[in-house]
């Protein structure tokens, strides 16, 4: 593969035109859109008229006229197509770690005779840590490996469908489907996929995630958590806020849950960052998910095939078996991906070892991948990265 024959795939993308719609920093190969988004055109506009219409124009009256105080619901209807829901199954806002503690409490209310959840102990931290933290608050709860894959006493099993650090992707129908043999319930982490690939959460019982890295809602954009339509009548918020309240603005002394995933709407939207995610939406409303992954699998697949053995591949050769990312392992992997964003191409790391390389197929082309490739392949074959200056590790990595 040469950089003409990407030049031609390029021209010859159906995703394209989709580029043009998001704002990049000339020079820059942006790999790290499994973290946070590029900038879509429309969002500066969207949230100026929020500011300046809205807020200025309507003043309180913005939660009747502008619809602010049914965002929750609306934009969650607008997430959910994007991972196999349907309406009223949805409800944005938060964040994905509070989304993460509302679904596995109220998971556990629903199978009070167990007293074992399984977590993946090599998930994102954020999982890990609210599930050792709500089993610490309730007491008597063991917190099981899910390497373990032992199911049979289980309440809940919260896992993410793609691997933050190597890419690898679990499957999800076959794992819902064994837990729910065992009688578990499944809480799938979406953060990783959602945007990335075709998801269907339907046969799940609870699902969450972020909306800021594939989706380019912006940082800190609300997260969403799914219901399964046969828990809306049963399964409770613990964090019971007034907006999941029946009747918010009957201001009455005790709590009623609202029917329906309203029931797991906490407090306030966060409107100017809804803003955000709203104008994101409008561009994923037109976009070919299975173009997406398509794309996506070849995108990775180039890369891979690009850089060859001059690192060790931490992710699954078969992309069958990844997401929209790929993780190569080297000993001094800061320093080296420090080395790299000095020269244009932007990817993460992630410790002790991975350099991780998002690919969000929108913005993201075959040209760009040949010349990622290339960058780091002289990053490593000229000992860039030793560079003193590089040793010196910032705060986000």
């Amino acid at each position: 593969m040469d950089r003409d024959r990407c030049l031609a795939l390029d021209a010859a993308d159906p995703l394209r035109d989709f580029k043009d719609e998001f704002v990049l920093p000339e020079g820059v190969v942006y790999l790290v859109g499994n973290s946070l988004g590029a900038l879509p055109r429309r969002t500066a506009e969207r949230v100026r008229r929020t500011v300046e219409d809205e807020w200025g124009g309507q003043l309180v009256g913005g939660w009747n006229h502008a619809g602010w105080y049914a965002q929750p619901l609306t934009v969650g209807d607008r997430l959910a197509p994007l991972i196999g829901a349907g309406p009223g199954q949805v409800v944005a806002g938060n964040t994905t770690s509070i989304a993460i503690f509302q679904a596995v409490s109220a998971a556990l209310r629903l199978r009070p005779g167990r007293r074992v959840i399984v977590s993946d102990l090599s998930n994102f931290p954020t999982d890990h840590y609210m599930v050792q933290g709500l089993a610490g608050l309730l007491g008597g709860y063991e917190v099981r490996d899910f390497a373990e894959r032992r199911f049979d006493d289980a309440a809940v099993v919260l896992l993410s469908e793609v691997d933050y650090r190597t890419g690898a992707r679990h499957d999800m129908p076959s794992i819902t489907a064994a837990a729910h043999e065992a009688g578990a319930l499944i809480v799938w982490d979406l953060c990783h996929s959602v945007g990335a690939m075709e998801v269907d959460v339907s046969a799940a019982d609870f699902a969450v995630g972020c909306t800021y890295k594939y989706l380019n809602a912006g940082p800190g954009a609300p997260a969403f958590l799914y219901v399964n339509p046969r828990h809306h009548a049963t399964a409770e918020n613990v964090l019971s806020g007034w907006h999941g309240h029946a009747e918010p603005f009957a201001f009455e002394p005790g709590y009623r849950p609202a029917e329906g995933v309203r029931r797991f709407a906490v407090s306030t939207p966060h409107v100017l960052s809804f803003a955000a995610l709203e104008a994101a939406l409008d561009v994923w409303e037109r976009v070919p998910m299975a173009q997406v992954r398509a794309k996506s699998v070849a995108l990775t697949s180039l890369f891979i095939d690009l850089v060859g053995d001059a690192l060790e591949l931490a992710s699954p050769a078969d992309p069958a078996d990844r997401g929209s990312q790929v993780s190569f392992r080297h000993p001094d992997g800061y320093p080296v991906m420090r080395a790299l964003i000095d020269r244009g191409v932007h990817g993460d790391f992630r410790a002790p070892d991975i350099l991780r390389f998002g690919f969000a197929p929108l913005y993201i082309g075959y040209t760009d991948v040949y010349d990622a490739a290339q960058t780091l392949l002289e990053v490593l074959g000229k000992e860039l990265w030793r560079e003193e200056r590089y040793a010196t590790r910032l705060a986000v990595t």
